[in-house]
């Protein structure tokens, strides 16, 4: 890659800042009140954790400077098996006032591609764990200070617990390994925020339900309705009676038109969790479409008993089959 003297000049000045801040996370290592996540690792690593792993495969783009988002996410999303360059994610990601990229628009990009932007807790052993099941991780570190931060995207691809390292892609280095305890100290700056970016019929090794289903809504909401459909199917060999997973399998089907496959996914929902009045609701809403009528009244009514925060929604769709009934609306 061309770079110019100029440029190439701020990132040897970055790299010696850099250093001088690693010194001071060294020196830090030994205190567990402050990096209490590397030191757990270091006293009782997880005993189902691989000793170390490393991503090889993940391709490498180099981060110029303030590009360290899009030159990370599109080394996640290549990593997903989707074509993806630097140049195309800059516009999508980049934000020239700032000089760099929020969280919010690294999520956005990657479901536009039609991927789960899935936020990792924030937790080390998460990361490592995502890295064990082949997934890279991008996180975001500061190399500044609280008032005066020094934001850069990286992305980890490897570690190794027995010398207590992480391999990353960083800046212009292909392969850079870093402590954990130096890891920590960077990364605790904005909360440990970190991500994955997955294909829809995958899941993330560390994915729990409700933080599952929320990263796929998301997705859904950026009008991929059949592939958020792929990704609740996902979420349903995983958590097969999730309240959540059931309502998105049949809302995504209704909205793409398979009305039988929608009332379906509702009636599971329904026979999973049958106090969930929106279950019921939705069921009623398509019973009626598809002409049962008899069996809509009924699942409007059991979603109208049940009461709660959706009962003015169950009443209209009440009102609403009963006047597809003839029925006079009381």
């Amino acid at each position: 890659m061309v770079q110019t003297v100029g440029r190439l000049a701020a990132w040897h000045r970055k790299a010696r800042f850099t250093a001088g801040f690693l010194l001071v996370g060294i020196a830090l290592g030994g205190c567990a009140g402050l990096l209490p996540q590397s030191s757990a690792l270091h006293d009782q690593p997880p005993a189902d954790l691989p000793p170390r792993a490393e991503l090889r495969e993940v391709p490498f783009h180099a981060q110029e400077e303030y590009h360290c988002g899009p030159a990370s996410l599109a080394m996640a999303v290549n990593a997903a098996g989707l074509d993806a360059t630097v140049e195309e994610l800059v516009d999508q990601v980049y934000l020239p006032g700032r000089k760099g990229s929020l969280q919010i628009e690294m999520l956005a990009a990657a479901r536009r591609r039609g991927l789960v932007a899935y936020p990792l807790e924030p937790r080390l052993t998460d990361v490592l764990r995502e890295v064990a099941a082949g997934t890279p991780v991008i996180t975001l570190e500061n190399y500044g200070f609280k008032i005066m931060p020094r934001w850069h995207y990286a992305v980890v691809v490897g570690y190794d617990l027995a010398a207590g390292e992480l391999v990353r892609r960083s800046g212009l280095t292909p392969r850079q390994t870093m402590p954990f305890h130096v890891f920590e100290y960077v990364w605790k700056g904005d909360g440990h925020w970190a991500m994955v970016a997955v294909p829809p019929d995958r899941l993330p090794a560390t994915a729990s339900e409700s933080r599952y289903a929320q990263a796929v809504a998301a997705l859904e909401r950026t009008g991929q309705v059949r592939i958020a459909r792929t990704a609740y199917e996902t979420m349903l060999k995983r958590w097969p009676s999730s309240l959540a997973g059931w309502i998105g399998s049949g809302n995504t089907a209704y909205a793409l038109g398979d009305l039988a496959a929608a009332e379906s996914a509702f009636a599971q929902a329904v026979q999973a969790h049958p106090d969930a009045a929106a279950a019921h609701n939705n069921l009623a809403h398509v019973l009626a479409e598809r002409g049962k009528i008899p069996e809509a009244l009924a699942a409007a009514e059991r979603a109208v008993s049940l009461g709660g925060p959706l009962l003015s929604s169950a009443q209209a769709t009440l009102a609403e089959i009963r006047r597809k009934a003839g029925a006079e609306v009381p």
